[in-house]
């Protein structure tokens, strides 16, 4: 396999973990001292495995399952890092399902992740999302598509 190949395997072989709920395969993708940014999470920035691991049993707790499909991978050419586009659907135990696209931002040594950064299509949330929600209606009101 090449270097270019490996990152997506790796990340491939994590998500299916996740999804299956195999903590201790997810937790083998990650290098001891890895950083995971998700703001999904109770605190969105874990370090590592320790509190990668808190994370991901919180997750599980929540969501009767987990699902990711992987759109388009774009990998660095020294194949140390990759950009994954893909189609997530989470079914919560409360009710309802989750859908939304996501990108994560992976990079790697020795065959381990050391960072991996979700990136979502959403507004930023607190005041700051307030004001450019209420920016974004008022442009709306004047400019209605057709």
């Amino acid at each position: 396999m090449s270097a270019k190949e490996a990152v997506p395997d790796l990340i491939k072989r994590a998500l299916n973990a996740l999804e299956s709920r195999d903590l201790d395969t997810v937790m083998k993708c990650f290098a001891d001292d890895a950083v995971l940014y998700d703001p999904h999470y109770p605190y969105a920035e874990m370090h590592g495995k320790t509190e990668i691991r808190e994370g991901l049993e919180w997750a599980n707790a929540g969501m009767k399952s987990m699902s990711f499909t992987p759109l388009r991978f774009f990998t660095s050419d020294d194949g140390a890092s990759c950009f994954i586009e893909l189609d997530t659907h989470h079914v919560p135990k409360a009710g309802g399902e989750l859908e939304f696209a996501q990108v994560f931002v992976v990079d790697t040594k020795d065959g381990a992740i050391t960072s991996m950064r979700s990136y979502l299509p959403h507004g930023p949330n607190g005041f700051g999302g307030f004001m450019l929600r209420t920016m974004h209606r008022g442009f709306r009101r004047k400019h209605p598509r057709k």
